[in-house]
């Protein structure tokens, strides 16, 4: 009878609207939460996408500074009035080497005897795109790991080795053939062995160990203070207008498709937080739709809950009927949330596969639906029974 009485007090419209727009809030959240977390996890591993950015800079060459080479180094004065820019997050220079580098094989090797000069330059490890064990040495090491530019091993092979009728190297292949490093300079030189551990994207550059080339440079090299040419720099908000108006007036170079393809990953961001701020405003007026539509109820229908509580029932009986309908609603407007989102996710998945390889992401999608439903319903047991208490007890 007293279910009967209370369900009497209901307005079908007001329900069927709050489970729909809490469908729609839910969905929209959990499903952007999830994305994110897929689309992070394939970009980072396939494209370095969500990795830390850096830009190279360097200065303009002009006809002035082909006869003055000084031109184009950066003084501690330019390199700090850069780092100290609102919109710079860190300066880390490139490191040079100050002596002669070449690399030869040996006779007996089972590769082409060759010989060349080359430059070595080194950066701080947080800038590498290059993952592996054997980037590093010791002092008493006669091995020097060397990563190399990816477009170098391409120009080799689809430029020098067509021209010269020679073969074309895997990345694999080269990094196991073996070669001579002859480094020379104050007087002394030594000769190490040497192979190529890895291949960067994002460096132009040879580069060798942090370690080894600050006790080359410290042994071999002449000069006690390096100069520097190129910085790397990253950005607080790579969006700023800033950014290239300050190179500009300082004719300073720097690779304005990576920094476009920075503020692509900054948009990226700031869209989804957009759409999550969207989704969590629908729930949120969603609640505050249910809670008033109770409130009214309540309220237009004060009689009948007075006298249910005169006749013997208490307002935990009272509000039992309220709680556990708000709750079922709400069980089932999440529910069919998750089936959406699970069902958008292998949606996009299924596209994606055709772009990445596979990966396993983890799924968030029913704890996070388990947990906003735990959240909504505590909050409705409380407030619904706070709401029936105050309108009967004082007036007992």
């Amino acid at each position: 009878m007293l279910y009967k009485l209370q369900r009497k007090t209901l307005v079908p419209v007001q329900i069927i609207g709050y489970l729909i727009t809490l469908f729609i809030g839910v969905s929209i959240l959990i499903a952007t939460l999830q994305f994110f977390v897929d689309v992070r996890s394939l970009l980072s591993e396939q494209t370095d996408v969500f990795s830390k950015k850096s830009v190279i800079v360097s200065k303009q060459v002009s006809l002035f500074k082909t006869f003055n080479k000084d031109g184009v180094y950066f003084d501690a004065e330019e390199i700090e009035e850069l780092r100290s820019q609102p919109f710079v997050e860190e300066v880390s220079t490139f490191t040079n080497a100050g002596f002669e580098v070449s690399a030869f094989t040996d006779k007996s090797g089972n590769v082409p005897m060759f010989y060349t000069d080359l430059f070595f330059e080194s950066v701080p490890d947080a800038y590498l795109d290059v993952t592996t064990d054997d980037w590093k040495w010791e002092p008493d090491s006669d091995f020097i790991p060397i990563i190399i530019p990816e477009n170098y091993l391409n120009l080799y092979n689809f430029g020098f080795a067509e021209s010269q009728g020679l073969p074309v190297l895997s990345k694999n292949t080269i990094t196991k053939i073996q070669f001579n490093i002859q480094i020379a300079g104050n007087g002394k030189r030594k000769v190490f062995k040497s192979n190529i551990v890895g291949f960067s994207d994002k460096i132009n550059s040879i580069l060798v160990p942090m370690d080894f080339l600050t006790w080359a440079n410290a042994n071999y090299s002449d000069t006690e203070k390096r100069k520097v040419s190129r910085l790397l720099v990253d950005f607080k908000d790579p969006s700023d207008k800033a950014i290239l108006q300050f190179f500009n007036a300082h004719n300073y170079n720097i690779n304005k498709q990576d920094l476009e393809f920075t503020k692509v990953i900054f948009f990226f961001k700031t869209g989804l937080l957009f759409v999550l701020l969207v989704a969590v405003i629908i729930i949120v007026l969603s609640v505050a739709f249910i809670l008033m539509s109770k409130n009214l109820i309540l309220q237009k229908n004060a009689t009948t809950i007075l006298n249910l509580y005169y006749i013997g029932y208490s307002p935990k009986q009272i509000g039992k009927f309220y709680q556990m309908l708000t709750a079922g609603v709400t069980f089932v407007a999440i529910v069919l949330a998750l089936i959406c989102c699970t069902l958008v996710r292998g949606y996009y998945l299924d596209k994606f596969s055709n772009m990445f390889e596979a990966t396993n992401n983890p799924n968030y999608i029913v704890p996070i639906g388990v947990f906003i439903l735990l959240v909504l319903v505590g909050l409705y047991y409380v407030l619904l029974a706070r709401s029936i208490k105050k309108l009967v007890v004082p007036k007992s």
